[in-house]
C-alpha cells in the first residue's frame, strides 16, 4: 500500500505516520523533507506543483493534515489569512494533483475541526448540524469545500477533530502549566463545553476511515462524553494531584488573546461522534479521567 501524508510532521501527523508505516510506503510531503524522521520525505511547497505530484500517481491513500496551528499567535488580519491559506492551498494542491495524475481512485482523508459548528451553548451537535458563524466556522467550511472537490475521483472522508489531547503538544501542555504552579482552575464561567479526544483515538479513526469502504463524508472525531470546562479542570487537577480552584477570568484572556479567547476558550461546543459510533467505531478512551491518566501517567 502507498500512503501520502501531508502535514506528517505535526502533533497528529507524526503519530499517524508511525501507525501507518507497517502498511507499506508512507510518503511524507513537507516543505523541509530533511526534517522528516519517519516515512519517506518528499519536498512540496503548495500551491506550487513539482515532482511531488508524481507520488500521487499510484497512491492508495492520501491523508491531509496540513495547516498552521490555530492556537499559536494572536488572530491579526495577517494571521487569519495565513491560517486560511495554509489549509486551502495545500488541500487544493492535493485535489488538483489527484485529478491530474491519479491512476486509481484513492481514499482521501482530510482534516477539519469542530469549529465548523461555531460557538454553541448546551445543544448537542452531531454531523447533521449546519455550519455555524464566526472565523473558525468560515475557515473550516471553506476548507471542507476545497476537499470535497475530490469527490468522484477519490473516496472522500472529512474528519472534524475536537480538542486533541497529547503530552507532546496541542492544548493540554498549556492547560497543565497553571496547575504546576498551583493556580489551575476553570476558564471563564467554566460552563462552556469541551469536546475532547485522545490522540490515539484520532489515529485509530483515521485508520478506520481508510479501512472501511463505506466510510465517506464528514465525521466528528470527539470522545462520546464531552465535559464542561469546570469538569475538565477538576479531572485534570485530580490526575495531576493539584487543586483546581483558581478561575481564569474571561476579561484577562480577552485582553491577552483578543478574538481568539472567545473562539477557543470562552465558548464551546457539545459535539458527539454520532456517525462513527453508529457505524461501529469504538473509542479506546471514552472517559476523560482514563484519557488524562493514560497521557500523564502512562
Amino acid at each position: 500500500m502507498k500512503i501520502v501524508v501531508a502535514g506528517g510532521t505535526g502533533l497528529i501527523g507524526r503519530a499517524v505516520v508511525k501507525a501507518l508505516l507497517p502498511r507499506g510506503d508512507v510518503v511524507v510531503l513537507s516543505r523541509h523533507p530533511e526534517r522528516v524522521q519517519a516515512g519517506r520525505g518528499v519536498l512540496w511547497n503548495p500551491p506550487d506543483g513539482g515532482a511531488w505530484e508524481q507520488e500521487m500517481n499510484d497512491a492508495d491513500v492520501i491523508v491531509n493534515l496540513a495547516g498552521e496551528n490555530i492556537g499559536e499567535g494572536r488572530w491579526t488580519a495577517e494571521r487569519k489569512r495565513t491560517l486560511l491559506e495554509s489549509r486551502i492551498e495545500s488541500t487544493r494542491a492535493l485535489v488538483n494533483a489527484v485529478r491530474k495524475t491519479a491512476m486509481k481512485k484513492p481514499v482521501f482523508v482530510n482534516a477539519s475541526a469542530i469549529g465548523f459548528y461555531g460557538p454553541h451553548g448546551d445543544e448537542a451537535l452531531d454531523e447533521t448540524a449546519p455550519a455555524g458563524s464566526g472565523f473558525l466556522a468560515d475557515l473550516t467550511s471553506t476548507w471542507e469545500l476545497a476537499a470535497r472537490d475530490a469527490d468522484g475521483v477519490a473516496r472522500m472522508v472529512i474528519l472534524r477533530f475536537g480538542i486533541v489531547l497529547a503530552r507532546e503538544g496541542g492544548a493540554l501542555p498549556k492547560m497543565i502549566l497553571p496547575f504546576k504552579m498551583f493556580a489551575g482552575g476553570p476558564i471563564g464561567s467554566g460552563k462552556q463545553w469541551i469536546s475532547w479526544v485522545h490522540r490515539d483515538d484520532v489515529v485509530r479513526m483515521i485508520e478506520w476511515a481508510i479501512d472501511r469502504p463505506q466510510a465517506r463524508g464528514a465525521y466528528n472525531v470527539t470522545a462520546p462524553e464531552p465535559v464542561t470546562n469546570k469538569v475538565f479542570a477538576t479531572e485534570l487537577g485530580k490526575v495531576l494531584g493539584r487543586p483546581s480552584l483558581v478561575p481564569t477570568p474571561g476579561f484577562a484572556l480577552r485582553l491577552a488573546l483578543g478574538e481568539m479567547a472567545d473562539a477557543l476558550l470562552l465558548s464551546g461546543q457539545k459535539v458527539l461522534p454520532s456517525r462513527a459510533s453508529a457505524e461501529g467505531f469504538q473509542f479506546r478512551y471514552a472517559k476523560l479521567r482514563d484519557a488524562l491518566t493514560s497521557i500523564l501517567k502512562g
